[in-house]
């Protein structure tokens, strides 16, 4: 199973591609689209197109997106929900199955601990996928989605949930 995970931010959204047999975990590719433009609706575009190509180049099976989580920036968090409807469209375009994850579900299956720091997240990313190059902090949250979208399509009946939170 072929997993991407989406990490969706405005200015720059994560990205990572790993490949899942059973229980192994293998590092296929990861980065970060950058947003261009200085309008809200080029910038989406941008997005759009950056991840459409990420999704043609590595064809994965499935994906996976972290939920917003609202903070006190309303302006910022609807900003941010639209970048994370790019991270969506694109895989439902393609008709896979997309699973959702709390920030805090991401880290706990990753870290072990749902209020982990970026740099225990990058570390466990690391540990789980030897010898890994991470592009950035966004693209290691990407993988650690990824991650976790692999440990619960695992589980029995846990891919038709994930499909049915996309919705």
């Amino acid at each position: 199973m072929r997993v991407l995970g989406i990490d969706p931010g405005l200015r720059n959204m994560g990205w990572g591609v790993i490949e899942a047999d059973g229980s192994r975990l293998t590092h296929i590719a990861n980065g970060i689209c950058h947003s261009v433009g200085t309008e809200l609706p080029e910038r989406l575009l941008s997005l759009h197109e950056q991840l459409t190509d990420v999704f043609n180049r590595f064809a994965p099976d499935t994906a996976a997106v972290e939920q917003t989580f609202v903070n006190k920036d309303a302006v910022g968090t609807l900003k941010l929900g639209q970048a994370r409807g790019i991270a969506l469209l694109v895989p439902a375009q393609a008709g896979i199955p997309i699973g959702e994850y709390a920030p805090n579900k991401v880290k706990k299956t990753v870290v072990g601990v749902g209020h982990a720091a970026k740099v225990q997240v990058d570390h466990m990313v690391r540990m789980q996928l030897p010898g890994v190059e991470i592009n950035g902090p966004d693209a290691a949250d990407a993988l650690a989605i990824a991650i976790c979208h692999a440990h619960y399509a695992r589980a029995p009946g846990m891919a038709l949930k994930a499909k049915g939170t996309a919705a």
